[in-house]
């Protein structure tokens, strides 16, 4: 009969659960029948539900229906033999090293996103008991969010997974974005909490996860933390979030697959750059175990760990391990291969495949030098995702009841930057670049992030974002622009766009926006820049003044490369940054000063006249 083991950290026991498999086709068909509690193995090709690429190898959706469930002890499952032989990656060094440099000089170095994921399969030959495998996952591993061994009679997977990918519990919605890897043993920690590498890592995975958090969350995410999660041979580091929702939990499920931490973002192009570059499909890596139940109230519930540190094992023998690494702009190919070979190991030497004795890890990340580091990485993040703060806080009165439509261009960056524009007492609705039909109805028209070339209008996308913002600009009406948004917006208005040479992903800056020094994070590869010699005086040294067929513009310009982080006319308003990023401590404070100029002049739609 098929059957599932889960043991959760921290805990006592195991929960075994038995039961009947179905295979469905889609999420909404996991049944959801009080009483019967759902264990659905959901592999990454499901991603297509959202309408994202993906390689399509056919595995299947199967969900255990739980007939049977009880608890037994940690004794009942002793660590036993396993067996690999005939051990090796489906890419070798070289091959997994060229496809590394190509991620990085053609869709990071290209506009394409902030970060990559990109896998390779550890596969070799299993022989003895998988429960064995099991025992000795639970003897030989700590700190995971779930050690498992699911067998639905087609096949078994068996992992120490690190990671909640989403949970819904008491109506809150949480997830738990984790970034960065140490061995442990093989350097000090402190060395691991300072490199920037790691650190950028950690920032982009939680802005991604507070995009989704913003999509089945009513007001977003709290954001908790940073915190270490040491593992017996591996430690990382990790975020909370936490936010209020109401959506059916296979919805939740859709609406986050997946992790960023496993795909890269903006996650819909990051979709199609793994497609493009990995050329196979994932089958369950990334993918996700979710348990689908019911509290003692009739409420849905849901506890859902990524599958990653997973092993899958064919009915024939064959145990497949797929790793990762995260390809940022400071990625290396040796260092990449190298986190290829750290993660498989991890969950080789955990299976006894690979000798590893493992090192105490725990009570040196309680250390105040280990903690005091950690708190540090909050000081210059926005206090908008971090803090608490009661209803109407922030409105703005010329602002509250207006109504803005964000149009997105493909990153839902645009969700954040809904919750910013709500909290400021504007009323929002978001539409898809490829949906829009009309923007008559908006007192503020919003055009915000995405990813691709903003001088490449033979793409569909560029050229209709570029035909309404033209339309927008033209009529006068209100506007503001977010990156990809800034870069359309200032090319309508005359100025030229360049690549940058090096690509501004992830990455914060303070800088000089009309007389103010702000703190504030970019995401991209493009920019405007200001040629032409200003038409006034400069109010400082970073502002100037230039005419433009739609009136004058004041541009807040980089005194280094001439690069316009900023713009604003009569009617419209643009930054090259993006202002609901977390790195963006200062973003609500901008749009609280570039925003009620915009609708100052302008007359609601809604109001005759």
């Amino acid at each position: 009969m098929p059957f599932a083991l889960l043991h959760r950290d921290g805990a006592d026991h195991v929960e075994v659960l038995t039961g009947d498999v179905v295979t469905v086709a889609t999420l909404d068909e996991i049944p959801m029948n009080p009483g019967t509690p759902v264990l659905a193995v959901i592999p990454y090709r499901q991603i297509t539900e959202r309408g994202f690429d993906c390689v399509d190898d056919g595995a299947p959706l199967e969900c255990l229906l739980v007939r049977s469930r009880h608890r037994e002890p940690l004794a009942n499952f002793p660590a036993g033999d396993i067996t690999l032989s005939d051990g090796g990656f489906d890419l070798s060094d070289d091959e997994y090293g060229r496809i590394v440099e190509e991620v990085l000089r053609d869709e990071i170095g290209h506009g394409e996103g902030a970060n990559f994921v990109i896998h390779r399969t550890y596969t070799a030959r299993f022989s003895g008991d998988p429960r064995a495998a099991f025992g000795r996952l639970l003897a030989g591993e700590q700190g995971t969010y779930w050690t498992f061994l699911v067998d639905t009679g087609n096949r078994i997977l068996v992992g120490a997974t690190p990671e909640r990918h989403v949970s819904v519990l008491d109506g809150i919605v949480m997830m738990n974005p984790i970034s960065g890897t140490f061995r442990n043993g093989s350097g000090d920690i402190l060395d691991f909490l300072r490199d920037p590498k790691e650190i950028e890592e950690l920032y982009m995975v939680l802005d991604e996860e507070l995009k989704m958090m913003a999509c089945v969350a009513e007001h977003g995410g709290q954001v908790a933390g940073p915190y270490l999660k040491a593992m017996a041979r591996l430690t990382h580091t990790e975020y909370l979030l936490a936010g209020r929702g109401s959506l059916d939990v296979r919805a939740v499920l859709r609406e986050t697959m997946f992790a960023p931490t496993v795909t890269g973002s903006p996650i819909e192009n990051a979709c199609r750059v793994i497609a493009r570059h990995e050329r196979r499909g994932r089958r369950y890596y990334a993918g996700v175990l979710a348990l689908l139940d019911h509290d003692a109230a009739g409420r849905q519930t849901l506890d859902a760990p990524i599958l990653i540190r997973t092993a899958e094992i064919t009915p024939d023998g064959v145990l497949r391990v797929p790793v990762g690494a995260t390809l940022v702009r400071h990625s290396t190919p040796a260092g990449e291969v190298a986190e290829t070979h750290t993660k498989a190991a991890g969950l080789l030497s955990a299976l006894g495949a690979v000798p590893s004795t493992p090192l105490p890890v725990r009570s040196a990340t309680r250390s105040a030098e280990v903690q005091s580091l950690l708190a540090a990485r909050n000081d210059e993040l926005a206090r908008f995702w971090l803090d608490s703060r009661a209803p109407g806080a922030l409105t703005v009165p010329s602002l509250a009841g207006r109504h803005a439509v964000v149009v997105d261009a493909e990153d839902t960056f645009t969700a954040m930057l809904a919750h910013q524009l709500k909290a400021l007492g504007l009323t929002v609705t978001v539409r898809p670049w490829n949906t829009v039909t009309t923007l008559t109805d908006a007192d503020l028209v919003v055009f915000g992030p995405g990813p691709g070339d903003p001088s490449d209008l033979a793409d569909p996308k560029m050229a209709a974002l570029h035909r309404m913002i033209g339309s927008v600009l033209a009529a006068g009406r209100p506007l503001f622009a977010v990156c990809l948004g800034q870069q359309l917006l200032a090319s309508l208005l005359g100025l030229p766009l360049a690549r940058r040479d090096s690509p501004y992903q992830g990455l914060a800056r303070d800088l000089e926006l009309f007389g103010t020094v702000r703190r504030v994070g970019f995401y991209s590869s493009f920019s405007a820049v200001a040629t032409a010699p200003p038409t006034g005086p400069a109010p400082s040294g970073t502002t100037m003044r230039v005419s433009t067929a739609h009136g004058p513009v004041e541009l807040a310009v980089d005194p280094v490369d001439r690069t316009v982080h900023a713009l604003r006319g009569n009617d419209f308003a643009g930054v090259q940054f993006h202002p609901e990023s977390v790195l963006s401590r200062d973003g609500v404070e901008i749009l609280r000063e570039l925003l009620p100029p915009l609708l100052s002049r302008a007359v609601s739609p809604a109001i005759p006249g």
